[in-house]
């Protein structure tokens, strides 16, 4: 080196070794090149080693060797970004001097840079081919006093406590920050040797008062130090801990061999107990292994700990459960036939699947059970069918209600993390049964509901999805167990509120209410022999005529099902046997003419003749979550000014229906024979009775009209005729739904004639074929065939029938 850029570079080391108070003058350069740092800040007095692999930065320690220049080091604010322009750069970096430069194979360069003071960007030049810009040097804002002197103690002591607990940092890093006397330098070396981030080393680069940078230095590694000592802390309870549990174990195996050398063997009473339940229940291999691990564990554990009490529970659950048990189903199609003929009158639908499932089966073996869903109005018998099924396949029976639940535990368990924690009810259930190929009836599927516990219906996919559940895991027992034998049955009263996902996975069997004839032989041949027995009675004390259940049938229940048919029964029976306890002998005939000494005063009337003699009455079909009814629509008039008012608590689209018959009338009203201003003279009042109950739907559009009709005609509607079906203004009879169960409400009410929509013919093959053939059926297309089918001629109605009228449909539930 020449002898002249030698003096000058000792002349630079000693003014960077020279306190900043001096008064010593440094030649800045107007301009300075700049070499942008990654992932570190370079502070004053720091003597740094740089690996540079960039042009740029190379050109820059190229030309600072030639001219013997100092630099400037900027700290990027985003390392990954290659070529930084002015926003990436901080304004705040060090003036450096470059002191060595080794050249590396690969073309770069090691620099060992020295740091000088502190420097503030006023502009940047250029950027290529290398960054330069206009610096200023900026000095510390000295501060003096005892709080400075202890600010630097503090600094030094704690970050003497971050070397204790780091293992980055070494006792040299110590000596430098213990030897420096200079405030601000105390805090800059403290800062540069610390693992801290980047931004919070260049906002100790920027602080100019010497008191807020050892402040903020303090504060930062006494936040690395917290963070030290609680994982040491960590460290060492969980270190503690292994001890722990290192010395039991020596302790349970000096125990074990102190057992073995008294011939008491390692396993208690309990534990072999559990072993000899394991081999004769012979569970699969996977389980086997779980149990065993469950038994081994067990051994292991003090009798009185609560852990003891959870394990046994669980080791008790998985023992008991037929893994592997199994009841021979009955593949006598005639027996099962009988047992399903004995137990249920009617329901050949459901019969023929069950006959069908056992066919399938004789054939081949191994088949899936089929996932059954039993949809209709209550007391029709779907719960008890479940039974009859079960003793038809020889299979046991097992009964889950789902009608208010909330909870996604209540199907799938709780995890045993959790206290007192149990399997769900389907495992439960297979437990009780004792065999993994039970009758599983789900009643009631369809008022399952839903909270912030979870959607037991999402909870059932897995149940009822023949795909899944051959491996269904409950949250307690957490092995998969094979549901895929059971028999699963639905039930439930609607279709509509059981989940698209969760009925897709059933095959839907609608069980339809019963008719007048199949009641009557349900009472003789099975509620009349219950009831009897229940009640004490032998044949020689009670029998029923026919005509005596026909009038309970029709005068004292009116349903879908037979469960107040059976009540009325009952009470019946309460009345003779209070008569045979007061002393009666003979047999109690149960006539007609005697009933109202058992059930009082009749209750139904068949009063649809009587009701449909005024105009402006006529005889509608409704569709209730109970079954069909009859529903009565009554229209008046009165003077006013074209109102339309309508009663009777109606939904919307009643109401919508309403007024479109209304408006059909008008417009037609020369073709129907009425005067045109009629609107001008009159307002109507269309009244559906039952107001209590409310009532929706388009279906009655056809009956409003009609009695609209009646009403403005003077015509009566024909008293053997209901009539169901949706309208259009042009006069259209569109289909509507629920077919079946409103001719059987007809059927029930004494009516012979069901008028409905052109479109819903093919549902009649749905309807019982005795049912089909004692009614008649009229279809139409247009409300023109409505109305000339249902009025009758003005000849035969006398004026004093010319009075306004009424209608009524009992929505009942």
């Amino acid at each position: 080196m020449p002898r002249k850029k030698a003096r000058q570079d000792k002349t630079d080391r000693q003014e960077a070794s020279e306190p900043e108070g001096h008064q010593t003058v440094v030649n800045i350069p107007e301009t300075l090149p700049v070499i942008p740092l990654r992932n570190s800040v370079f502070f004053p007095r720091q003597i740094f080693p740089l690996a540079i692999g960039r042009e740029a930065s190379l050109l820059v320690i190229q030309e600072a060797q030639k001219e013997n220049t100092n630099v400037l080091i900027l700290t990027q604010q985003e390392s990954a970004v290659d070529k930084p322009k002015q926003e990436d750069l901080y304004r705040v970096g060090t003036v450096a001097k470059v002191l060595k430069a080794f050249n590396l194979p690969d073309g770069s360069k090691n620099v060992l840079l020295q740091g000088l003071y502190r420097a503030r960007v006023l502009t940047f030049l250029q950027f290529e081919p290398t960054i330069r810009a206009a610096a200023q040097r900026i000095e510390d804002e000295r501060v003096s006093g005892i709080e400075v002197d202890a600010l630097v103690t503090t600094v030094k002591t704690v970050f003497q406590r971050l070397v204790e607990l780091s293992n980055d940092l070494t006792d040299e890093h110590l000596s430098i920050v213990f030897n420096t006397e200079e405030p601000g330098a105390v805090a800059d070396s403290a800062a540069s040797f610390a693992g801290i981030t980047v931004r919070e080393k260049q906002m100790v680069l920027e602080i100019l008062n010497v008191k807020e940078r050892l402040s903020k230095v303090h504060f930062l590694l006494s936040q690395i130090v917290e963070r030290l000592e609680l994982g040491a802390k960590i460290k060492s309870d969980v270190q503690e801990e292994i001890s722990k549990t290192q010395r039991e174990y020596y302790l349970r195996e000096q125990l074990k061999a102190i057992q073995k050398e008294l011939g008491d063997g390692a396993d208690n009473v309990e534990v072999k107990e559990f072993r000899k339940r394991m081999e004769k229940a012979n569970p699969p291999e996977d389980v086997r292994k779980t149990i065993e691990k469950e038994i081994e564990r067990l051994g292991k554990m003090n009798s009185a700990s609560a852990e003891y009490t959870v394990a046994r529970t669980y080791i008790e659950w998985l023992l008991e459960l037929p893994w592997s048990m199994s009841t021979e189903d009955n593949l006598d199609i005639a027996k099962a036939r009988e047992v399903l003929e004995n137990d249920h009158y009617g329901l050949e639908k459901v019969k023929k699947r069950i006959l069908e499932y056992l066919a399938v089966r004789k054939l081949k073996e191994g088949m899936r059970g089929p996932i059954l869903c039993f949809v209709g109005p209550p007391g029709v018998g779907k719960t008890s069918l479940g039974r009859s099924i079960a003793n038809a396949l020889g299979r046991k029976f097992v009964r889950m209600s789902l009608g208010g639940v909330h909870d996604e535990a209540e199907i799938r368990g709780h995890r045993r993390t959790y206290i007192g924690a149990l399997p769900g009810r389907i495992i439960q259930g297979i437990k009780k049964a004792g065999s993994n190929n039970p009758v599983f009836m789900l009643d009631e599927v369809d008022k399952i509901g839903m909270d912030f516990r979870g959607d037991p219906a999402s909870a059932l996919l897995e149940v009822l999805d023949p795909e899944q559940n051959s491996t269904f895991s409950d949250h307690y027992v957490e092995l998969p167990f094979d549901l895929s034998k059971v028999l699963f049955i639905a039930t439930g009263n609607l279709l509509d509120p059981i989940p698209a996902a969760l009925r897709d996975r059933m095959e839907i069997i609608e069980i339809p209410s019963y008719v007048e004839e199949e009641k009557l032989h349900i009472a003789k041949d099975f509620l009349i022999p219950k009831q009897r027995k229940e009640h004490g009675l032998t044949e020689g004390m009670i029998a029923f005529d026919d005509d005596a259940l026909r009038k309970i049938v029709t005068g004292y229940t009116r349903e879908a099902g037979v469960r107040s048919l059976e009540r009325r029964i009952a009470d019946v029976c309460r009345g003779v046997a209070r008569e045979v306890v007061e002393g009666k002998r003979e047999l109690t005939e149960v006539k007609a003419e005697i009933l109202t000494k058992y059930l009082g005063q009749q209750r139904f009337f068949p009063d649809v003749a009587e009701r449909l003699n005024k105009p402006g009455i006529a005889t509608g079909l409704a569709w209730t979550p109970v079954g069909g009814d009859i529903l009565f629509i009554e229209a008046t008039k009165m003077k006013g000014k074209g109102n339309l008012i309508l009663t009777g608590q109606l939904g919307d689209v009643m109401k919508e229906s309403a007024q479109a018959a209304l408006s059909y009338i008008s417009a037609q009203a020369s073709q129907l024979g009425i005067e045109e201003t009629f609107r001008e003279q009159y307002d109507i009042h269309i009244h559906v009775p039952a107001g209590a109950t409310p009532k929706d739907g388009p279906s009655a559009g056809v009956t409003m009209l009609t009695a609209l009709a009646s009403l403005l005609t003077a015509r009566l509607v024909r008293n053997d005729l209901a009539m169901t079906g949706e309208i259009t203004l042009r006069g259209a009879v569109l289909p509507i739904g629920g077919v079946k169960e409103k001719v059987l409400a007809a059927h029930r009410a004494g009516l012979r004639w069901v008028l409905m929509p052109e479109r819903n013919k093919p549902d009649l093959e749905e309807i019982p074929a005795h049912v089909r053939e004692s009614m008649q059926f009229h279809f139409v297309k247009e409300m023109e065939e409505v109305l000339q089918f249902a009025l009758q001629q003005r000849e035969e109605v006398s004026p004093a029938t010319r009075r306004e009228p009424t209608s009524e449909v009992a929505l009942r539930n």
